[in-house]
């Protein structure tokens, strides 16, 4: 006998400050996500804006503002410009590998040093090993950490600088958190190459999409999102790209 559907039951937060913009508050709607048909349900979320975070999807549903937008990379028409183009080149030499979704205190500790460069006040710096450990492995979808490594040296695995926690979804990649050395001098845009490294995972999987987040217009820490083109937003009327301005 086929069980009954249950639909999702969504929930309010109470409004806490925006990390965003100054002076905003924000609120977020969410919804658990379990049960056989977790995976399909996070894919028609993500489609109408929604992120997943362990075993919740969320999105933002602020009273009195709309500036975060969900946005995604267009994988199998995305030309990379000369400065991308330049990038790739400049880590062609790191072993890049999808790892099941399990962490490691290697992981966490380039996280540490992640947070604490580039984002010292953000919410994450008091994230235990723990916090970390249930943020990678609490996931009811189908989930990878994909590790980028110096080159390996006599057969042992070279130093881990980067990492992604990434969902794979029906239509697409979805990067739920990045990071990585951001104090490594010889690799400038180590950050975009992880970007760029899932848009062309993506084309050679037959994926159409990587979802990227939300995009904050207004927001400097944002703007870094609007390089890769064509990109889509979602806005009243479905999903569209976003012209140059």
């Amino acid at each position: 006998m086929t069980a009954p559907v249950r639909f999702p039951r969504f929930f309010v937060t109470n409004p806490s400050p925006c990390p965003y913009l100054p002076g905003k508050t924000e609120r977020k709607v969410f919804t658990e996500l379990n049960g056989p048909h977790a995976a399909e349900l996070n894919d028609a979320l993500s489609r109408i804006g929604f992120r997943r975070s362990q075993n919740v999807a969320y999105r933002p549903s602020c009273i009195d503002c709309k500036a975060c937008v969900s946005v995604r990379v267009v994988s199998d028409e995305f030309k990379p410009s000369a400065t991308q183009r330049k990038i790739i080149r400049r880590n062609s030499d790191l072993e890049v590998s999808g790892c099941k979704a399990w962490s490691t205190s290697e992981q966490y500790d380039l996280l540490r040093r992640y947070l604490s460069k580039r984002h010292p006040d953000g919410g994450m710096t008091n994230m235990d090993e723990m916090d970390f450990a249930d943020m990678v492995e609490q996931s009811p979808v189908t989930s990878q950490v994909i590790e980028y490594r110096e080159p390996s040296i006599d057969g042992a695995p070279g130093k881990l600088i980067g990492a992604c926690l990434t969902d794979y979804q029906g239509d697409g990649l979805s990067m739920i958190y990045s990071f990585y050395d951001a104090e490594i001098g010889n690799r400038p845009g180590l950050g975009n190459f992880i970007i760029l490294d899932h848009i062309l995972r993506a084309r050679e999987a037959g994926l159409p999409y990587v979802y990227l987040g939300y995009w904050v217009d207004g927001s400097p820490r944002m703007q870094y999102k609007t390089r890769y083109r064509p990109i889509e937003r979602l806005g009243p009327d479905g999903w569209d790209r976003l012209q140059d301005s």
